[in-house]
């Protein structure tokens, strides 16, 4: 330990307290804590913005040695800032590949805090260009290495999720609760955003939404009007609409669901991604619960109900659909092979479709990205 380190506290809101050493921004702060069972795509991770509000464990000790990659987002931002278009719009590749984050699923660390087993100090990489430690600070976040992320696991496995504070000396911070808070006003985008020039236009719904997904429907040759979570889509003009996933309980966000009843009952082609899979179940009339201790990794088996075709996917979610309460015309899609929890619902006649884990990936395996095709096949 350097003569610099920092010891600090993390406390459980059932009164469990590990102690261990801070490294990226020293500071106190407080959220859900959640584990992630992934061994690689930490910068990926740490900048999905269903993360907001939690504090993130990192079950794989070795988190860091690869360093982290350049957060350059190109020469210049070539996206409206509007749905007249007051600025230039991104139609070729490499205009919208220049307006996305390169290396990352956002253009910020989106984690409260950030919980290792070890820090790695030394990183190697050749895209590389600085420590894990850095990159933290930077973004003014706090990490904690030196506990037992094996004990922490296994604790919130038996016990569930728990909100969770990490202090440093005499400085004490709250127990933060982000289900009850509207997160998604915090991670969407303040104006509306064009991408491609495809003939077929997707309205994406953006609640915290990650880069890769509209990398996905780009590659597609599809054009993409990127609005906030609470815009009224009924001004644009669309070929169909995707709901993105994002951070929260689903149940808060009214006025979403509110937004896609509507879709549903204009039949537009709609898709939805991990969060927008609640949406649109809930939408439907299906209900909603709190898992356990939720799912956060890259190897989470999935199977599809009618073709018993099983598929290894990328997820990171608390929430889940209640299966049993899924309406007359709606059926389950997917469910998961771990604790048979609803992955996917579909309509049996309409143009409705959601999935609860990621197609786009990101970190993880690209198994289901046919999703897409499925999405885009509605679109007349």
């Amino acid at each position: 330990m350097t003569k610099s380190a920092q010891l600090a506290t993390l406390t459980l809101e059932d009164g469990t307290v590990f102690e261990g050493t801070i490294f990226g921004a020293p500071k106190s702060t407080s959220g859900e804590v959640v584990f992630n069972t992934g061994m690689v795509g930490y910068p990926e991770t740490l900048t999905d913005p269903s993360y907001r509000g939690q504090i993130l464990v990192m079950t794989y000790p070795l988190v860091g040695n690869y360093g982290v990659p350049p957060t350059s987002f190109g020469d210049k931002l070539l996206v409206s800032s509007n749905s007249k278009g007051a600025n230039e719009d991104c139609e070729t590749e490499s205009e919208w590949e220049s307006a996305l984050p390169k290396f990352f699923e956002s253009d910020r660390i989106q984690i409260q805090a950030l919980i290792v087993s070890e820090e790695s100090e030394s990183f190697s990489h050749w895209n590389s260009i600085e420590s894990l430690d850095a990159w933290l600070k930077r973004f003014a976040v706090p990490g904690l290495f030196g506990i037992d992320t094996r004990k922490l696991t296994k604790i919130l496995r038996e016990h569930g999720t728990m909100l969770g504070k990490i202090e440093i000396g005499k400085e004490k911070v709250k127990y933060y609760n982000p289900d009850v808070e509207d997160l998604i006003s915090k991670v969407t985008p303040a104006k509306v955003e064009k991408y491609g020039s495809g003939k077929k236009r997707v309205l994406l719904i953006d609640c915290g939404c990650k880069k890769s997904i509209i990398t996905n429907l780009l590659q597609r040759n599809v054009s993409v009007l990127r609005v906030p979570y609470d815009y009224e889509i009924e001004k644009e003009d669309y070929d169909g609409v995707l709901i993105s996933n994002g951070p929260g309980n689903p149940v808060v966000y009214k006025q979403l669901v509110a937004s896609a009843k509507k879709l549903i009952q204009k039949q537009v082609p709609t898709l939805g991604i991990c969060m927008g899979h609640q949406i649109l179940s809930l939408a439907a009339g299906a209900k909603t619960y709190k898992l356990k201790y939720g799912h956060r990794s890259q190897n989470q088996p999935v199977k599809e109900v009618d073709s018993n075709k099983c598929y290894v996917t990328s997820q990171n979610h608390s929430f889940a659909v209640d299966t049993k309460s899924l309406p007359r015309g709606w059926q389950p899609w997917f469910e998961n092979l771990n604790d048979y929890s609803n992955e996917g619902v579909r309509h049996e006649k309409l143009p409705f479709r959601s999935v609860q884990f990621h197609p786009e990936a990101m970190p993880g395996p690209v198994d289901s990205d046919f999703i897409f095709d499925e999405f885009l096949k509605d679109l007349k």
